[in-house]
C-alpha cells in the first residue's frame, strides 16, 4: 500500500466519531480483515461485559466466564459450540489460526477482576495488562498474518500502554465499581486518597498523579511505536490507528488538565486524524 493510498484511507474517517479506538481503526479496512477483527472485538467485549455485569454475585460472573472457556475448548477440540459469541468467532479461529492461549488469557483477566480490586505497584498493574490487554494485540497480528516474536513484544508494549490510558480515562467509573487501577504506591507518593477519587472534580494532587501516569503510558506507547514500521499493508494502517487513538486520548487528558472525574475524557475526531496521519506518514517514509 503506497503512502498516498494510506493517507487517503485515513482521510476517509475524518468525520468518524467513536468512543473506542478499536472500531475507529476498523472503518478503513477491507471486509476480510474487518470481519475477523470485529469477531475478535465482539469476543473481547463480551468477556469484559460478563466481568462487569451486575449479576447476583461474583460466583455467577465466574460461572459465566467458565462457560465461555468451556465453549472455547470445545471449539478447539473440534466439537460443536452453542454460545453465539464463540460461534461467531469460530471462522476467525480457523482462518486466522488464533491461539487458544490468547483467548483464554482475556477470560483470566476478568477472573482476576473478581478478586483483585487494588494494585500495590505499577509492576503489578503491568502484569495484569499481560492478561487484559496484550492478548488482543497478539490476536490482531494473527488476523493480519504478521506474527513474529519481535512484533508480539512490540505489540505488548502498545497494548499495555492503551490499557493504562483507558484506566486513566475511567478513574471515576472504575471507582464506582469498587476498582482502582492507580497503583497504591503512586497514590501514597502524591498524597491521593480513595476519597479523592469520588469527588466531582480532581484536586491538584490527583491531577499531578494522573499526569505522572499519563507520562508513563506515553513512554510505553513510544516503546511500542516501532511496531508500525515493522508491519506492512493494512496491518500498518490499523496499528497506527490504535496508536493514534492512544496519543490523542493522552492529548485530551492534558487539555482537561488531567482531570478525569467530571466525565470520561475522550479525544476529538480531528485530533485522532492528526495523530493518525502523522503516524502513517512517518511509517511510510
Amino acid at each position: 500500500m503506497s503512502q498516498r493510498t494510506a493517507v487517503a484511507a485515513v482521510r476517509r474517517v475524518e468525520q468518524a466519531r467513536s468512543q473506542e479506538n478499536f472500531p475507529v481503526a476498523l472503518r478503513v479496512l477491507p471486509g476480510r480483515y474487518r470481519r475477523h477483527l470485529l469477531a475478535v472485538y465482539a469476543y473481547a467485549r463480551q468477556i469484559d461485559d460478563i466481568g462487569d455485569e451486575p449479576l447476583p454475585g461474583t460466583a455467577d460472573r465466574l460461572a459465566a466466564l467458565d462457560d465461555i472457556e468451556a465453549e472455547l475448548r470445545k471449539l478447539y477440540a473440534g466439537h460443536e459450540v452453542t454460545h453465539p459469541v464463540v460461534r461467531a468467532l469460530a471462522p476467525t479461529v480457523v482462518e486466522c489460526r488464533l491461539p487458544l492461549d490468547a483467548l483464554v488469557r482475556l477470560i483470566e483477566a476478568n477472573r482476576v477482576d473478581q478478586r483483585v480490586t487494588r494494585y500495590a505497584t505499577f509492576d503489578q498493574l503491568v502484569e495484569y495488562c499481560t492478561l487484559s490487554a496484550n492478548p488482543v494485540g497478539e490476536l490482531v497480528l494473527h488476523v493480519f498474518g504478521q506474527v513474529g516474536q519481535a512484533r508480539v513484544e512490540l505489540s505488548d508494549r502498545v497494548c499495555t500502554a492503551l490499557q493504562l490510558v483507558e484506566h486513566l480515562q475511567d478513574v471515576a467509573e472504575d471507582h464506582r465499581r469498587g476498582r482502582i487501577y492507580l497503583p497504591a504506591e503512586d497514590m501514597d507518593r502524591f498524597g491521593v486518597t480513595e476519597a479523592d477519587l469520588a469527588r466531582p472534580t480532581a484536586g491538584r494532587q490527583l491531577r499531578d498523579l494522573i499526569e505522572f501516569e499519563a507520562e508513563r503510558a506515553c513512554a510505553w506507547l513510544d516503546a511500542g511505536a516501532p511496531l508500525v514500521a515493522a508491519l506492512r499493508g493494512w496491518a500498518r494502517l490499523a496499528v497506527s490507528g490504535y496508536l493514534a487513538g492512544g496519543r490523542a486520548t493522552l492529548d485530551a487528558l492534558a487539555a482537561a488538565d488531567h482531570d478525569p472525574l467530571p466525565a470520561t475524557v475522550r479525544p476529538r475526531g480531528r485530533r485522532i486524524l492528526h495523530r493518525w496521519l502523522t503516524a502513517t506518514v512517518r511509517s511510510a517514509g
